[in-house]
């Protein structure tokens, strides 16, 4: 399954977000990289709990790395809503989330174990999930789950960071941001 993705369309983008082109994601992951649109979806639970995956090992792209909920490339011209619900079901099996966005992190990363690379403007969204909701992960894109704080991942992130994908600090510091906008002492870098 994981390597069919990799010949569907993603959009390429320019730093602000506006669509320039369309390559496939294998093209758009390959050294040096392109910049292009991605999302990243956290589920939380009543208590702010955020549900995090522990990425498959044969993901192309920093396998067995936890990374947050979901994660994915809307097709060109396809809303972002409508590719992370789709990948929700794809990966952790859950279905009818309402999403919404709460900021965007831009950035770059590669990842030494397969060579690849990652250059996203990535859109940070939230939906909520009851704790005890029946999830089914799909074993070809997640090896795991599990719920932590925000407080308690950024720590963990912090001690251990080559256990979790290289995005995850970022994307959680714009829902940290979104949950906490007076807070001015945890800003974190890019867009």
């Amino acid at each position: 399954m994981t390597g069919s993705r990799e010949a569907h369309l993603v959009e390429l983008v320019d730093p602000d977000g506006a669509a320039v082109g369309e390559v496939t994601v294998d093209e758009a992951h390959r050294a040096p990289g392109l910049l292009h649109r991605a999302f990243s979806v956290f589920l939380q639970d009543s208590s702010g709990r955020v549900l995090l995956q522990q990425r498959a090992a044969v993901k192309t792209r920093f396998p067995l790395r936890w990374a947050n909920t979901c994660c994915g490339h809307p097709v060109p011209g396809e809303p972002l809503d409508v590719a992370a619900k789709r990948r929700l079901v794809e990966e952790i099996g859950v279905d009818g989330v309402e999403l919404h966005e709460v900021g965007v992190y831009s950035y770059y990363a590669e990842d030494p174990a397969t060579g690849r690379v990652e250059y996203e403007y990535d859109h940070v969204l939230v939906g909520r999930l009851d704790a005890d909701a029946a999830l089914l992960p799909d074993p070809d894109e997640v090896a795991d789950v599990r719920w932590v704080s925000l407080d308690e991942l950024r720590l963990a992130v912090s001690q251990e960071p080559r256990a979790y994908a290289p995005w995850l600090s970022g994307v959680a510091g714009r829902l940290h941001e979104h949950l906490h906008p007076d807070d001015t002492t945890e800003r974190s870098g890019g867009r």
